[in-house]
Order: C-alpha cells, then structure tokens, then sequence
C-alpha cells in the first residue's frame, strides 16, 4: 500500500462491490421486494396537505427561517432581512414584526423596536424657540428616553419653573 489517508483499501473495496436492486416499481405508491411476492405500499415521505396549497415564495420563507435560527449568526439574520424583503409584501412583514414584538415583554420588545428602527438619540439645542424642534424630537423618541429626559429637564428646573409646571399639567386633561 502507497502512503496516503488510509482509505484507499475502502474506497477499492467499495468499487469492487455491485450489488443489483432487485426492487421492482410498482407504480408510483407500490413496490415488491422480491419476484412472485405480494405488493407493499411505499412508505417514502409525502408533503403535508397543507403544504400544497402555500405559495412558493412562503414555503422559501420558511426554509430560510429554519436556516437563520440554526446558523444563529448576524450574517444568516442578515441574510433573512434581504430574502424577506424580495419575497414577502409589506403586510406580511408587518405580520411578522408585529408578532415577533408581540411574543416579548414590553421592556424587551421596545429595546428590539428601537434597535431596529433607531432612537431619537439626545435632543438637538433649539434655535428659534425650540419648542417646535423639542415636540419633533419627542415624537421620534421611545417612551424610555420622553421619560427620561422629560424627569432630568425636571429636575433641572429651577424650584419656581417646577412649581410654574406643574401648575401648567395640573390644568391639562390627561389622557388616562
């Protein structure tokens, strides 16, 4: 024997060996193992009913969910935004999201909403005014950074603009 990987004897044995099939078909649902025996059923795996009446684009969707969550890496989530966006519609990706979101608690279902999206990010210094610029900000931040901020301007105030304040949300209706 040469030197090499040590499967050389194997991979000749394994060519030496040829044996027939002695299987007959039957059709495409039968077969018979040998001559003059009655029939079986085949027992090959069959799709589910289910599964023939989804759309191809879905049943991709689904594969390239299952390949995502078993590699697990930023390239394989990556890779399922990019084949989300060419074979869902909007609506169906917002179906997914909504649910997604929905499945976690609120605490953790924000911080994925903000990664995902963005968060305001610190407040811009205003102008002209800035209350205009301040309602913008507000209206792009999560809840967790209005509540911030809104708590650090607060007590940043001097005791007389706290007291004005809070006489200006005591004559507000809130909404409950």
């Amino acid at each position: 024997m040469e030197a090499g990987t040590g499967i050389e004897p194997v991979y000749t044995d394994l060519q030496s060996i040829h044996q027939s099939c002695n299987n007959n078909n039957l059709g495409q649902k039968k077969y018979q193992d040998k001559d003059k025996t009655k029939s079986e059923p085949d027992t090959s795996r069959k799709p589910s009913s289910l599964s023939n009446f989804m759309k191809p684009e879905h049943k991709r969707m689904a594969r390239m969910l299952g390949y995502s969550l078993t590699l697990g890496t930023a390239d394989a989530w990556a890779a399922f935004i990019f084949v989300a966006s060419a074979r869902l519609s909007i609506a169906e990706r917002g179906a997914l999201a909504f649910c997604a979101l929905n499945s976690l608690d609120p605490d953790d279902a924000e911080l994925t909403a903000a990664a995902a999206i963005g968060e305001a990010g610190a407040p811009l210094p205003t102008f002209l005014g800035g209350m205009e610029e301040a309602r913008f900000w507000a209206s792009c931040a999560s809840r967790s950074e209005r509540k911030a901020y809104a708590l650090a301007c607060f007590e940043a105030m001097s005791a007389t603009d706290q007291a004005a304040f809070h006489r200006h949300i005591s004559e507000m209706e809130v909404a409950a």
